[in-house]
């Protein structure tokens, strides 16, 4: 009689997933500039790191709605003061599925993903 033991799968973790991000902008670019990267890129999002490198949000093109008339508003408007999706973010670590019941209440399509020091190490699309 030959016994086996079920091994736990292992759980698809946030890190198995994730994409790395393709662009990144600092949060003193202008609402402007920022425009135009998203543009000129043709991406839906771009994500924003602080003065010290850490991830600060994911903008979008929907963030930036606002700003389309570009004003002398939207030339002296840092993406630091654009109301956009902050912390709480997605970590390397996290349950794949816990992530996907995080963003579907927060309404996301993606979310950064960062490392424990608070540094974007990718996004995470569902």
């Amino acid at each position: 009689m030959t016994v086996t033991l079920d091994r736990p799968a292992t759980a698809t973790t946030v890190g198995d997933l994730m994409k790395r991000p393709e662009l990144q902008i600092s949060d003193d670019v202008t609402a402007d500039t920022a425009m135009d990267i998203l543009h000129s890129s043709g991406a839906d999002h771009v994500l924003v790191r602080g003065d010290d490198g850490r991830c600060a949000g994911l903008l979008t093109r929907l963030h930036l709605a606002p700003f389309q008339a570009r004003s002398w508003y939207t030339e002296r408007t840092p993406v630091r003061d654009i109301v956009l999706d902050r912390a709480p973010f997605a970590t390397v670590d996290m349950p794949a599925a816990a992530a996907a019941a995080a963003m579907r209440v927060r309404g996301l399509d993606t979310w950064p993903v960062v490392d424990h020091d608070g540094h974007a190490v990718g996004l995470l699309s569902f």
